[in-house]
């Protein structure tokens, strides 16, 4: 009679149901961020740097093996010069690292690729140990 009847208002806040797909997105972002991007930028950069390799190039491989490449073969495979006369093929894909002319190689790898082989002409002797005067056995 006296009284008017009374509407429900149009809420201006986001729905419930929307709100609850607000975490599982912001996760999605957040792995997308912090580990898809990454993975690409590493593969891209691993691709470009395959798609650099020359002749000459000393290279590293997954398995540890260090060479110069003597040869390319096609795009998924080089051939690798790993000692004097020994050469492999290898999988582009297995090279990790490539020692450019700017960069030297560390002092280990060098002092393991320049010394010289060891025959009985330079075979280091063996002296004889000298005891100290304290280390003889008494007996009696």
């Amino acid at each position: 009679m006296f009284t008017s009847p009374a509407y429900a208002q149009v809420s201006s806040f986001i729905s419930p149901e929307v709100m609850n797909f607000a975490p599982i997105v912001l996760i999605f972002l957040l792995m997308y961020f912090l580990i898809l991007r990454p993975q690409n930028k590493k593969a891209r950069e691993h691709r470009d740097m395959l798609g650099g390799l020359r002749r000459g190039d000393r290279v590293l491989t997954a398995g540890g093996i260090i060479g110069m490449i003597s040869k390319i073969e096609n795009e998924q495979e080089v051939q690798v010069e790993i000692a004097e006369n020994v050469r492999v093929r290898v999988a582009k894909a297995t090279i990790t690292q490539v020692f450019s002319k700017t960069e030297p190689l560390t002092t280990e790898m060098t002092s393991q690729s320049k010394s010289a082989p060891v025959t009985k002409s330079n075979k280091p002797t063996k002296s004889p140990a000298k005891k100290s005067p304290g280390s003889r056995k008494k007996t009696g």
